[in-house]
């Protein structure tokens, strides 16, 4: 113990300055990378840049403004360059092996930075996740789901699946098929189907409402209703859809085959009653 004592005094006595002056060095570079950041920050809230960009570029900044720091501190404290250097390079290759999941990751940011593929606020479906992009960060990205849970997707697995960015067009087309039973006229489906597509609100005129026997299956025919709508209105568009399109043939006296046999069913059963 005393030993230790006497070691811990001589390193004070020889090398207490150095200490020191690192952490000194160490707490105002931290406040003024703080400080560089939120400047850099709000300099490129001003700028025109894509705000994917914006948000990689402030991130890398940080990175790059505590290695430099690293680096100071080090020197600071006497400890040679070269040593630091043969130990980085003696230690790379384990290193690179240990995190290579990690340098996919940082890849993929970059990638994303470069194609861009989607955007902040862009709703995507990828490598088995869907969701609202909420943050690109240079290894993960945020996904926001519909019903409220937050997604991390790393960027390595993204870029190597594939995207389907649901937002990146101005329009989009809903599809729905509605079973209808064979006893029915044709025409007059087709009829009630595109005035309850026209008289949805979110519905576009160009392109035009599409109805249209599809599929004929045993005794039931399958009408498939095709409409455009603007994407930020897409759910609420799908929704309305489905419930004019329901009602218009409910009104019309034109019902599925699984209605009827319900109907059926019932029937028989008063009946034997």
């Amino acid at each position: 113990m005393e030993e230790f004592i006497k070691k811990a005094i001589d390193i004070g006595a020889t090398s207490g300055g150095q200490i020191l002056l690192a952490i000194a060095v160490a707490i105002v570079g931290m406040l003024l990378i703080k400080l560089i950041s939120k400047i850099v920050v709000k300099n490129l809230e001003k700028s025109k840049l894509d705000a994917t960009v914006k948000s990689v570029i402030s991130k890398l900044l940080k990175v790059i403004l505590y290695v430099l720091l690293l680096i100071g501190i080090i020197e600071i404290l006497g400890v040679p360059m070269t040593s630091v250097a043969a130990l980085i390079a003696s230690g790379g290759l384990a290193v690179g092996l240990a995190f290579q999941g990690s340098l996919a990751n940082l890849a993929g940011g970059f990638l994303i930075l470069i194609f861009k593929p989607f955007r902040l606020g862009d709703y995507v479906q990828v490598a088995d996740s869907e969701g609202v992009v909420k943050d690109i960060s240079i290894f993960y990205t945020k996904l926001l789901t519909l019903d409220n849970r937050l997604i991390l997707v790393p960027n390595g697995d993204l870029m190597n699946s594939n995207i389907t960015n649901l937002t990146a067009e101005k329009n989009r087309r809903i599809d729905l098929d509605f079973k209808i039973t064979n006893d029915i006229e044709q025409d007059m489906v087709k009829s009630v189907l595109i005035d309850a597509a026209r008289g949805t609100k979110g519905v576009l005129e160009d392109p035009a409402p599409f109805a249209r026997l599809t599929a004929v299956d045993d005794d039931t025919y399958i009408f498939t209703v095709r409409a455009w709508c603007e994407t930020p209105v897409y759910w609420d568009t799908y929704f309305d859809l489905i419930e004019n399109c329901s009602k218009a043939l409910s009104n019309n006296g034109i019902d599925d085959p699984e209605e009827r046999i319900a109907v059926r069913i019932v029937n028989d059963q008063e009946s034997e009653d």
